[in-house]
Protein backbone atom coordinates (compact mmCIF):
# COMPACT_ATOMS: atom_id res chain seq x y z
CA UNK A 1 0.00 0.00 0.00
CA UNK A 2 1.81 3.19 -1.17
CA UNK A 3 1.78 6.52 1.24
CA UNK A 4 2.90 9.95 0.73
CA UNK A 5 3.27 13.08 3.21
CA UNK A 6 0.50 15.58 3.17
CA UNK A 7 2.47 19.01 4.15
CA UNK A 8 1.82 18.75 7.66
CA UNK A 9 3.46 15.40 8.02
CA UNK A 10 0.52 13.22 8.09
CA UNK A 11 0.58 10.24 6.41
CA UNK A 12 -2.10 9.23 3.41
CA UNK A 13 -2.70 6.34 1.69
CA UNK A 14 -4.03 5.39 -1.79
CA UNK A 15 -4.92 2.61 -3.82
CA UNK A 16 -3.90 1.74 -7.34
CA UNK A 17 -6.04 0.13 -9.91
CA UNK A 18 -6.48 -0.77 -13.59
CA UNK A 19 -4.69 0.53 -16.40
CA UNK A 20 -4.47 3.36 -18.69
CA UNK A 21 -4.33 7.04 -18.03
CA UNK A 22 -4.24 7.78 -14.67
CA UNK A 23 -7.52 9.22 -13.09
CA UNK A 24 -7.39 10.57 -9.28
CA UNK A 25 -10.09 9.63 -7.78
CA UNK A 26 -11.31 11.48 -4.34
CA UNK A 27 -14.33 9.04 -2.14
CA UNK A 28 -17.29 11.28 -0.31
CA UNK A 29 -19.31 10.27 2.48
CA UNK A 30 -18.01 12.46 4.13
CA UNK A 31 -14.79 11.28 5.25
CA UNK A 32 -15.79 7.69 4.07
CA UNK A 33 -12.62 5.93 2.58
CA UNK A 34 -11.48 5.16 -0.87
CA UNK A 35 -12.78 1.25 -0.81
CA UNK A 36 -16.41 2.29 -1.20
CA UNK A 37 -15.73 3.50 -4.89
CA UNK A 38 -14.38 0.16 -5.40
CA UNK A 39 -13.30 -0.19 -9.08
CA UNK A 40 -15.94 3.05 -10.07
CA UNK A 41 -18.43 -0.04 -11.73
CA UNK A 42 -15.23 -1.05 -13.91
CA UNK A 43 -13.80 2.19 -14.77
CA UNK A 44 -10.24 0.65 -14.07
CA UNK A 45 -10.80 -1.23 -17.30
CA UNK A 46 -10.51 2.35 -19.18
CA UNK A 47 -8.23 4.17 -16.57
CA UNK A 48 -5.53 3.91 -13.56
CA UNK A 49 -7.54 4.93 -10.92
CA UNK A 50 -5.67 6.30 -7.77
CA UNK A 51 -7.71 6.14 -4.66
CA UNK A 52 -6.80 8.41 -2.22
CA UNK A 53 -7.89 7.70 1.30
CA UNK A 54 -8.30 11.21 2.55
CA UNK A 55 -7.13 11.97 6.01
CA UNK A 56 -8.12 9.94 9.21
CA UNK A 57 -9.80 7.59 6.68
CA UNK A 58 -8.88 3.86 5.21
CA UNK A 59 -5.04 3.42 5.61
CA UNK A 60 -4.27 7.40 6.42
CA UNK A 61 -3.41 8.16 9.18
CA UNK A 62 -5.26 10.07 12.18
CA UNK A 63 -3.44 14.07 11.97
CA UNK A 64 -2.48 15.50 14.72
CA UNK A 65 -4.69 18.18 14.68
CA UNK A 66 -8.36 17.44 14.39
CA UNK A 67 -9.29 20.74 12.20
CA UNK A 68 -7.57 19.98 9.48
CA UNK A 69 -10.28 17.75 8.37
CA UNK A 70 -11.61 20.87 7.32
CA UNK A 71 -12.61 20.81 3.69
CA UNK A 72 -10.52 23.39 2.65
CA UNK A 73 -7.23 22.37 5.09
CA UNK A 74 -7.48 19.60 2.73
CA UNK A 75 -6.82 21.06 -0.65
CA UNK A 76 -3.40 20.82 0.09
CA UNK A 77 -3.52 16.84 0.87
CA UNK A 78 -4.69 16.41 -2.90
CA UNK A 79 -1.57 18.97 -4.24
CA UNK A 80 1.00 16.62 -2.13
CA UNK A 81 -0.83 13.74 -4.33
CA UNK A 82 -0.33 14.79 -7.47
CA UNK A 83 3.09 15.92 -6.89
CA UNK A 84 3.77 12.76 -5.30
CA UNK A 85 2.31 10.89 -8.69
CA UNK A 86 4.49 13.12 -10.71
CA UNK A 87 1.54 14.56 -12.55
CA UNK A 88 2.27 18.30 -14.51
CA UNK A 89 -1.93 18.28 -14.83
CA UNK A 90 -4.33 15.84 -13.49
CA UNK A 91 -7.80 14.00 -14.49
CA UNK A 92 -9.77 14.30 -11.40
CA UNK A 93 -12.58 12.81 -10.56
CA UNK A 94 -15.00 13.21 -7.20
CA UNK A 95 -17.95 11.31 -5.51
CA UNK A 96 -20.83 13.74 -3.50
CA UNK A 97 -19.65 15.33 -0.80
CA UNK A 98 -15.86 14.94 -1.72
CA UNK A 99 -17.05 17.51 -4.77
CA UNK A 100 -16.68 20.46 -2.39
CA UNK A 101 -12.70 19.26 -2.13
CA UNK A 102 -12.74 18.82 -5.59
CA UNK A 103 -13.83 22.38 -6.51
CA UNK A 104 -11.40 23.78 -4.15
CA UNK A 105 -8.59 22.30 -5.52
CA UNK A 106 -9.72 23.39 -8.67
CA UNK A 107 -10.14 27.06 -7.39
CA UNK A 108 -6.39 26.97 -5.66
CA UNK A 109 -4.78 25.23 -8.26
CA UNK A 110 -6.57 26.01 -12.01
CA UNK A 111 -3.14 25.00 -13.78
CA UNK A 112 -2.94 21.65 -12.16
CA UNK A 113 -6.71 20.50 -13.17
CA UNK A 114 -6.60 18.80 -16.67
CA UNK A 115 -10.19 17.59 -16.47
CA UNK A 116 -12.66 17.61 -13.64
CA UNK A 117 -15.74 14.60 -12.88
CA UNK A 118 -17.88 15.58 -10.26
CA UNK A 119 -20.12 12.08 -9.38
CA UNK A 120 -23.21 13.52 -7.77
CA UNK A 121 -20.72 16.10 -6.66
CA UNK A 122 -21.75 18.55 -3.33
CA UNK A 123 -21.17 22.02 -4.77
CA UNK A 124 -21.28 24.02 -1.19
CA UNK A 125 -17.60 25.68 -1.87
CA UNK A 126 -20.23 27.44 -4.75
CA UNK A 127 -22.72 28.35 -2.74
CA UNK A 128 -25.04 25.99 -4.28
CA UNK A 129 -26.53 22.97 -1.99
CA UNK A 130 -29.42 20.89 -1.71
CA UNK A 131 -32.28 21.37 1.37
CA UNK A 132 -34.99 19.75 2.48
CA UNK A 133 -37.45 20.32 -0.09
CA UNK A 134 -34.94 18.32 -2.78
CA UNK A 135 -35.03 15.48 -0.50
CA UNK A 136 -38.80 15.19 -0.79
CA UNK A 137 -38.97 15.81 -4.24
CA UNK A 138 -36.58 12.88 -5.29
CA UNK A 139 -38.21 11.01 -2.21
CA UNK A 140 -41.65 11.35 -4.07
CA UNK A 141 -40.63 9.59 -7.07
CA UNK A 142 -39.93 6.40 -5.28
CA UNK A 143 -43.37 5.70 -4.41
CA UNK A 144 -44.00 2.69 -5.61
CA UNK A 145 -41.03 1.13 -4.27
CA UNK A 146 -41.80 -1.62 -1.70
CA UNK A 147 -39.50 -0.47 0.89
CA UNK A 148 -41.20 3.47 0.47
CA UNK A 149 -43.61 4.18 3.50
CA UNK A 150 -41.19 2.84 6.39
CA UNK A 151 -38.37 4.98 4.32
CA UNK A 152 -40.25 8.06 4.18
CA UNK A 153 -41.07 7.78 7.92
CA UNK A 154 -37.30 8.04 8.89
CA UNK A 155 -36.77 10.70 6.71
CA UNK A 156 -39.93 12.50 8.66
CA UNK A 157 -38.38 11.55 11.82
CA UNK A 158 -34.37 12.84 10.52
CA UNK A 159 -35.82 16.30 9.37
CA UNK A 160 -37.76 16.22 12.62
CA UNK A 161 -34.27 15.95 14.50
CA UNK A 162 -33.89 12.73 14.71
CA UNK A 163 -30.10 10.84 14.43
CA UNK A 164 -30.98 7.38 15.36
CA UNK A 165 -28.97 5.08 13.71
CA UNK A 166 -32.14 3.32 13.14
CA UNK A 167 -33.33 5.85 11.18
CA UNK A 168 -30.26 6.71 8.74
CA UNK A 169 -30.08 3.00 8.14
CA UNK A 170 -34.04 2.89 6.87
CA UNK A 171 -33.62 6.00 4.19
CA UNK A 172 -30.74 4.36 2.64
CA UNK A 173 -32.56 2.98 -0.06
CA UNK A 174 -33.20 6.56 -1.08
CA UNK A 175 -29.20 6.66 -1.95
CA UNK A 176 -29.41 4.02 -4.22
CA UNK A 177 -31.36 3.36 -7.91
CA UNK A 178 -31.84 -0.30 -6.90
CA UNK A 179 -32.22 -0.91 -3.53
CA UNK A 180 -30.67 -4.72 -4.43
CA UNK A 181 -27.97 -6.90 -2.79
CA UNK A 182 -25.32 -5.01 -4.50
CA UNK A 183 -26.50 -1.82 -2.81
CA UNK A 184 -27.70 -3.11 0.20
CA UNK A 185 -24.00 -4.56 0.86
CA UNK A 186 -22.31 -0.98 -0.08
CA UNK A 187 -24.51 0.79 2.12
CA UNK A 188 -23.57 -1.88 4.89
CA UNK A 189 -20.13 -0.83 4.94
CA UNK A 190 -20.77 3.33 5.46
CA UNK A 191 -20.09 3.68 9.21
CA UNK A 192 -17.37 1.12 9.30
CA UNK A 193 -15.65 3.27 6.30
CA UNK A 194 -16.77 6.48 7.68
CA UNK A 195 -14.46 8.74 10.42
CA UNK A 196 -17.46 10.33 11.99
CA UNK A 197 -15.15 12.67 13.92
CA UNK A 198 -14.01 14.09 10.73
CA UNK A 199 -17.31 13.64 8.78
CA UNK A 200 -18.38 16.88 11.49
CA UNK A 201 -15.86 18.95 11.20
CA UNK A 202 -15.32 17.85 7.31
CA UNK A 203 -18.32 21.19 6.49
CA UNK A 204 -17.57 23.42 9.52
CA UNK A 205 -17.49 27.15 9.50
CA UNK A 206 -15.09 28.83 7.65
CA UNK A 207 -14.46 26.00 5.27
CA UNK A 208 -16.39 27.67 2.28
CA UNK A 209 -16.11 31.23 0.50
CA UNK A 210 -18.49 30.38 -2.26
CA UNK A 211 -17.73 34.38 -3.85
CA UNK A 212 -13.88 33.61 -3.83
CA UNK A 213 -14.43 30.12 -5.29
CA UNK A 214 -16.97 31.01 -8.28
CA UNK A 215 -14.49 33.87 -9.49
CA UNK A 216 -11.88 31.36 -9.62
CA UNK A 217 -13.73 28.50 -11.29
CA UNK A 218 -15.58 31.45 -13.26
CA UNK A 219 -11.81 31.07 -15.35
CA UNK A 220 -11.00 27.79 -14.95
CA UNK A 221 -9.51 26.33 -18.63
CA UNK A 222 -10.53 22.87 -18.53
CA UNK A 223 -13.49 20.40 -18.97
CA UNK A 224 -15.70 19.96 -16.63
CA UNK A 225 -18.21 16.77 -15.84
CA UNK A 226 -20.75 16.68 -13.48
CA UNK A 227 -22.75 13.47 -13.62
CA UNK A 228 -25.93 13.43 -12.47
CA UNK A 229 -28.51 10.80 -11.10
CA UNK A 230 -32.05 10.94 -12.18
CA UNK A 231 -33.17 9.49 -9.40
CA UNK A 232 -30.58 11.57 -6.54
CA UNK A 233 -31.74 14.47 -3.97
CA UNK A 234 -28.53 15.67 -3.99
CA UNK A 235 -28.11 17.45 -6.19
CA UNK A 236 -31.24 16.99 -8.27
CA UNK A 237 -30.41 17.04 -11.73
CA UNK A 238 -31.80 20.41 -11.97
CA UNK A 239 -29.48 21.93 -9.34
CA UNK A 240 -26.78 19.96 -10.99
CA UNK A 241 -27.33 22.03 -13.74
CA UNK A 242 -27.26 25.43 -11.98
CA UNK A 243 -23.48 24.19 -10.93
CA UNK A 244 -22.46 23.45 -14.43
CA UNK A 245 -23.19 26.85 -16.05
CA UNK A 246 -20.64 28.01 -13.33
CA UNK A 247 -18.22 26.56 -15.40
CA UNK A 248 -17.08 27.96 -19.14
CA UNK A 249 -16.36 24.45 -19.79
CA UNK A 250 -19.17 22.62 -17.71
CA UNK A 251 -20.90 20.12 -19.09
CA UNK A 252 -24.29 17.88 -16.95
CA UNK A 253 -25.10 14.70 -18.07
CA UNK A 254 -28.20 12.63 -16.31
CA UNK A 255 -28.10 8.99 -15.88
CA UNK A 256 -31.37 7.35 -16.34
CA UNK A 257 -32.50 5.37 -13.45
CA UNK A 258 -29.46 6.35 -11.16
CA UNK A 259 -28.88 7.53 -7.72
CA UNK A 260 -26.39 8.69 -5.73
CA UNK A 261 -24.05 5.81 -6.74
CA UNK A 262 -24.60 5.74 -10.64
CA UNK A 263 -21.39 3.57 -10.81
CA UNK A 264 -23.56 0.68 -9.05
CA UNK A 265 -26.94 1.15 -10.32
CA UNK A 266 -25.26 0.95 -14.39
CA UNK A 267 -22.10 0.52 -14.24
CA UNK A 268 -21.63 -0.05 -18.21
CA UNK A 269 -23.39 2.95 -18.71
CA UNK A 270 -21.46 5.15 -16.13
CA UNK A 271 -18.07 3.96 -17.36
CA UNK A 272 -19.09 4.63 -20.69
CA UNK A 273 -20.04 8.10 -19.91
CA UNK A 274 -17.16 9.10 -17.78
CA UNK A 275 -14.36 7.34 -20.56
CA UNK A 276 -16.03 9.18 -23.45
CA UNK A 277 -16.40 12.53 -21.40
CA UNK A 278 -12.31 12.18 -20.55
CA UNK A 279 -11.68 10.58 -23.90
CA UNK A 280 -13.11 14.14 -25.40
CA UNK A 281 -10.67 15.69 -23.37
CA UNK A 282 -7.84 14.79 -24.37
Amino acid sequence: MPIFSAPDGTELAYHVTGQGEPLLCLPGGPMRASACLGDLGGLSRHRRLFLLDLRGTGDSAVPADPATYRCDRQVDDVEAFRAHLGLERVDLLAHSAAGDLALLYAARYPDRVRTLTSVTGRARALGVDFTEEHRREAAARRRAEPWFAAAYDAYERIWAGSTADADWDAVAPFFYGHWDATAQAHAATEVEQTNEEAADLYASAGAFEPAVARAAVAALDAPVLLLAGELDSGPLPRVAATVAELFPEGELIVQPGAGHHPWLDDPRRFTETVTAFLDRAR
